[in-house]
């Protein structure tokens, strides 16, 4: 990336990093690796050639709307979605062929994502979400380990989750990446010079996931990470309260948009624009930060949380949720 631009985009994120930069050292401090944060946050954009975001983000497909009574970000990520787009004007009491920003401006901001929700679309309200990164529940029992003895299954997919892969295999751990047969990683066809950055080092494992062997994969691992539904997980006989307490030691991430018992789906933009991580235009209005800036912060969080419970023991499953990080980074109002 070239100075000015990376400037750019360090510049227009800059008053919102120092709780990440301080999040970044102490990862350093455990684990003795450098996190490089605007690679971390900007080497996709660059790749990709994205542009600065305004009201529709980098990657072109959220959109921040304004509603009745505030600002929602809908999510236009998939072909379906926008598929889907005449069923969500119809929810919204719009009439057929009507433009969704028309609509959304005679709804609540809420019953705009909530709508959305229902029909498979990430979208949120608003600065809506609030509460800590990481939430820890202690499940198994304690042991310290040596992290370059660890073996990390990665279940995630696109940004986040394989971020914090990344960042602990750069600390010594053995990372295994594990994709379904039927459901490959979505970020293959993205950038594929990002997809190897993310990759790099790991082995890489497809698995037919309904024949069982997902379930011994596992059964192998120190750590696991996974950015899915847990009641699916379970359907597939892999449960993360029996994987920690069947030895010491281990730690579970999971990565969400809002949290394990909450089912609404999240990308990296709109989870940032529930958590508030956005900024203004001239008018005052919110615009997007970044390119889907709540997931490289997940990342990162997500790996200094793995290495904080390495260094006590681990036992642990480690709940993060994209829109609370992007809210950790706003800062607190005067």
């Amino acid at each position: 990336m070239e100075n000015d631009a990376l400037d750019s985009w360090m510049g227009s994120v800059e008053p919102y990093l120092s709780p990440l930069v301080s999040v970044a050292k102490e990862f350093t401090a455990l684990t003795g690796v450098s996190v490089d944060l605007p690679a971390a946050l900007f080497l996709r954009a660059r790749l990709m050639g994205h542009a600065l975001p305004g009201r529709s983000s980098a990657g072109g497909s959220c959109h921040l709307l304004e509603a009745a009574d505030g600002w929602t970000a809908v999510n236009l990520a998939r072909p379906d979605d926008l598929a889907a787009v005449p069923a969500l004007v119809a929810l919204l009491n719009g009439v057929a062929g009507e433009p969704l920003q028309r609509v959304v401006r005679r709804a609540k901001a809420a019953e705009v994502a909530t709508s959305a929700q229902l029909l498979g679309i990430a979208a949120s309200e608003h600065a809506s979400v609030s509460g800590p990164p990481v939430r820890t529940e202690r499940l198994g029992e304690q042991r310290v380990r040596d992290t370059a003895a660890l073996r990390v299954v990665d279940l995630s997919a696109l940004w986040a989750g394989p971020l914090c892969a990344r960042l602990l295999g750069l600390a010594g751990a053995q990372v295994v990446k594990v994709e379904s047969v039927t459901r490959p990683d979505g970020a293959r066809v993205g950038s594929p010079a990002f997809y190897r950055w993310l990759h790099e080092g790991h082995d890489s494992l497809v698995l037919d996931f309904a024949s069982g062997a997902l379930a011994e994969v596992i059964a192998g691992a120190d750590i696991v990470i996974e950015a899915s539904r847990a009641r699916a997980l379970r359907r597939l006989g892999v449960h993360a309260e029996e994987f920690l307490a069947a030895r010491p030691g281990r730690v579970w991430v999971s990565i969400t948009g809002y949290g394990r018992d909450d089912d609404r789906i999240a990308f990296g933009d709109d989870a940032a624009a529930a958590g508030g991580l956005t900024g203004v235009d001239a008018h005052g209005d919110p615009v997007f930060l970044g390119d889907a800036l709540a997931d490289p912060v997940t990342g990162v969080y997500a790996a200094h949380a793995t290495a904080r419970s390495l260094a006590t023991g681990g036992g642990e499953l480690l709940n993060l949720a994209m829109s609370a990080c992007a809210a950790s980074l706003v800062p607190s109002p005067c």
